[in-house]
C-alpha cells in the first residue's frame, strides 16, 4: 500500500515525562487506520503530533513526502468529547459551516453553496431536520453525529478523530463505521484513536498497537493477535497522555 504518513523516530514528554519514544511506523493511504492501545499509551499525543498540536523533543512527521506543516488543511479533526464547550450557543448548521472556513478564512462570510455543503453533509448523518437546533440540546450520539457532518464539509483526504465512537448509541455506532467506509471509496483516509477492541477487525482495515512506542502496525488481518494485543496492554508499562 501507499504510504500516506511517515514517522521517525518521535519523542514527546510532557514536563520532562515521557509521553512517547522513539515511535516509527507509517499509515496508507485511502487506509481505516485504527490507533489502539491502552489508558495512557500515547494515542491522543500521537494524533496531536501529526496535526502539529504538540511540538516533540525530536522526530519528523511527512505526509505525502513533505513536512506535516505543510498538509494542514488537507486534515479534518473530530476532537473527543471532553474536548468540545457544548454550551457554546450555536447551532447545528453554524457548527457545520465551521468546516468550510478552512477555504475561506476566518473572515470571510460563508455563501449559498457553502450553506449547500453543510446541509448535504448533514444529511449524510442523517441531521439535516436538527439544522436548527442548539448544539446544546443534542444527545451524545447526535452531537457526534454533527462534528463528522463538520469534517465531512471540509472536504479534507485525511481524517483525523479522537475517540468518536466512545458514549454513543449503537445505531450511530454503525452510521459512523458506514460513512468512513463510503468516504474510503472515494479516496479519504481515516485515522482513528479506537477503543473497542472486540471491533477493530470489522471496522479497519489497518491498525496501530501502540503503548508510548510502537508494539505493532500492518494491516488488521497480519497484527491484530493475542500476543501483540498482549504485549500492548499487558507486558509494557504506560505513563499519563
Amino acid at each position: 500500500m501507499e504510504t500516506l504518513i511517515t514517522i521517525k523516530d518521535l519523542n514527546v514528554a510532557y514536563q520532562e515525562k515521557p509521553a512517547l519514544w522513539h515511535v516509527n511506523m507509517s499509515i496508507p493511504v485511502n487506509s481505516r487506520t485504527a490507533i489502539v492501545g491502552p489508558n495512557g499509551a500515547g494515542k491522543s499525543t500521537l494524533i496531536k503530533s501529526i496535526m502539529t498540536l504538540i511540538k516533540p523533543i525530536s522526530g519528523k512527521i511527512d505526509i505525502d513526502g513533505k513536512d506535516a506543516r505543510h498538509a494542514l488543511k488537507r486534515i479534518a479533526y473530530v476532537p473527543q468529547k471532553g474536548e468540545v464547550n457544548w454550551d457554546f450557543p450555536a447551532t447545528v448548521l453554524d457548527v457545520v459551516l465551521m468546516g468550510r472556513y478552512v477555504h475561506k478564512g476566518w473572515f470571510k462570510r460563508t455563501n449559498r453553496q457553502d450553506a449547500d455543503i453543510a446541509l448535504s453533509a448533514l444529511k449524510t448523518m442523517k441531521m439535516e431536520t436538527f439544522r436548527n437546533r442548539q448544539i446544546s440540546e443534542l444527545s451524545g450520539g447526535q452531537r457526534q453525529r454533527v462534528f463528522l457532518a463538520r469534517a465531512i464539509a471540509q472536504d479534507a483526504d485525511i481524517y483525523i478523530m479522537d475517540e468518536p465512537l466512545q458514549g454513543i448509541d449503537i445505531t450511530t455506532e454503525k452510521l459512523i463505521i458506514d460513512v468512513m467506509k463510503s468516504l474510503q471509496q472515494e479516496g479519504k483516509t481515516f485515522i482513528v484513536v479506537h477503543h473497542q477492541l472486540d471491533t477493530v477487525e470489522e471496522y479497519f482495515d489497518y491498525a496501530v498497537i501502540l503503548n508510548k512506542t510502537v508494539i505493532a502496525e500492518g494491516s488488521v488481518e497480519a497484527i491484530w493477535n493475542e500476543s501483540n494485543i498482549k504485549q500492548a496492554y499487558y507486558e509494557t508499562s504506560g505513563a499519563h497522555e
